[in-house]
Formats: C-alpha cells, sequence, structure tokens
C-alpha cells in the first residue's frame, strides 16, 4: 500500500460497544476525503470481542488495521500505535470520538505551523457537549495544576485527540516512560524539553455517558503521576534520555 498522509491511531481496550459504531464513522469520513490514509486500532489487550470487531471492518478495508498487544494501559497502546505508524500527519483519538473525527481537518492548518497540535475544550471557540459541572470542575482543577508544576500556558492537556508530524513521533514516543493516564502530560513536556511548538485547536466535544474515569480514583492516578513526571524532569532524567 502506499505511504499514507494521514495515520489515525484508536486505542482500545474492551471496546465491543463502542467500536461498530465508530469504525463506519471514521471510515466513512476517510473515504470522502482526497488524501491517503491508514487507521490503526490498538488493542491493549482486550478480552472482550474488540480483536474480531476490527477484524471484521478489516477485512471490508484493509485501510484499517488491526494491532494486538499484551494489556498495558492506555499509554503504552498509544505508543505502540504510534510506532507502527506511517503517515505525514499521526493523529490519536479515543475510541467513542468525543472529539468527532469530522474535526480532524482543523488540525492541518495548526501542524503546518507546529510540530504538535492538540485538542482543546478551553481554546476560544471550543464547545463542550452533555458534561456534568463536577467533572468541568475537576478538569480545570487537574490543568491549574498541571501549569502550575510542569507546563504552563497549555491550557488543556487531557483531551484524547492529538495530531503529531512525522518527524517528532520517533524522538517523543521512543522518550515516553508513562503507560498510565499521565502519559500525556508527560508527552507534551518531552515535546516542549525538545523544542517542538505546540498548539491548542479548539474543538467540538461531546462528554461520553459511559466514561470510564473514576472520580476519586483517576484523579488520584493522574496527580501521582504528574508528580513523577516532575520528579524525573527534576532529576534530568528526560535530558539524559
Amino acid at each position: 500500500m502506499p505511504t499514507p498522509i494521514i495515520s489515525l491511531v484508536i486505542p482500545a481496550y474492551n471496546e465491543e460497544r463502542r467500536l461498530p459504531q465508530t469504525l463506519p464513522r471514521v471510515v466513512d469520513f476517510f473515504q470522502k476525503q482526497d488524501t491517503l490514509w491508514e487507521v490503526i486500532i490498538a488493542d491493549d489487550g482486550s478480552t472482550d470481542s474488540t480483536a474480531a470487531i476490527v477484524a471484521e471492518h478489516s477485512r471490508a478495508d484493509p485501510r484499517l488495521r488491526l494491532l494486538r498487544l499484551a494489556h498495558g494501559g492506555k499509554g503504552h497502546a498509544v505508543r505502540a500505535g504510534m510506532e507502527a505508524a506511517a503517515g505525514r500527519f499521526c493523529f490519536v483519538s479515543d475510541a467513542d470520538l468525543s472529539v468527532p473525527i469530522a474535526d480532524l481537518p482543523r488540525f492541518l492548518p495548526a501542524l503546518a505551523e507546529a510540530e504538535v497540535a492538540i485538542a482543546s475544550r478551553e481554546a476560544p471557540g471550543a464547545v463542550r457537549y452533555a458534561e456534568p459541572a463536577y467533572r468541568h470542575l475537576m478538569g480545570r482543577v487537574y490543568n491549574w495544576l498541571v501549569r502550575l508544576v510542569l507546563l504552563p500556558g497549555i491550557q488543556d492537556t487531557q483531551c484524547g485527540f492529538k495530531g503529531f508530524r512525522r518527524d517528532v513521533v520517533q524522538p517523543l514516543f521512543s522518550r515516553q516512560g508513562m503507560e498510565g493516564w499521565g502519559f500525556d502530560v508527560e508527552l507534551l513536556y518531552l515535546a516542549r524539553q525538545l523544542g517542538y511548538r505546540i498548539v491548542e485547536v479548539p474543538v467540538h466535544w461531546t462528554y461520553g455517558q459511559n466514561s470510564r474515569i473514576h472520580p476519586l480514583r483517576d484523579a488520584w492516578h493522574m496527580g501521582r503521576d504528574l508528580l513523577r513526571v516532575r520528579w524525573r524532569a527534576w532529576r534530568g532524567d528526560y535530558r539524559r534520555e
């Protein structure tokens, strides 16, 4: 197959409910675009029918690929998917399409001027749908901590849709160590350490009613990972990698 212009990586863990709706929407979108593309579903050791669903859709269009992995966490799946991607522009998206695939073209002008473009629910022009007030508050508190401790100036590090130029994928993802929720913050910190520009792109984001984030448990994990990145940065680990 010819080298794609756009690669889209979707990490998936036990996503048999979402993928039957997500995959047709993604493939339909790309089939209408005048560009070469590939979609990689990075299956993070699912124990349900996730792999079978992807394999079935792949038979209809081989540009949709299944990457089977041992279970290691979302960061692990994203890294493996990005390392397998071949596109000039490489994107990652959550399986629920909380940022609609139709928003992808918004990122291409940003990637013409910056190495990294991230979806933002806080940038001017962004719209949130159906988000509970407590989740919005949690997110703003966490991002305030991120800006204070590690990444001043970035308003939204955790939105699941991000884009990268081909030439920065290997330098970034080969250095990524976090395999859980903290991988987003670590990647963006690494991008700044390597001198890459980061642009926030306003998106239309819909809160998933079946979100897997547990407010107390995952708030603790995310806070812990943030401090781990800060500790590793203070020790100079990222400079030596």
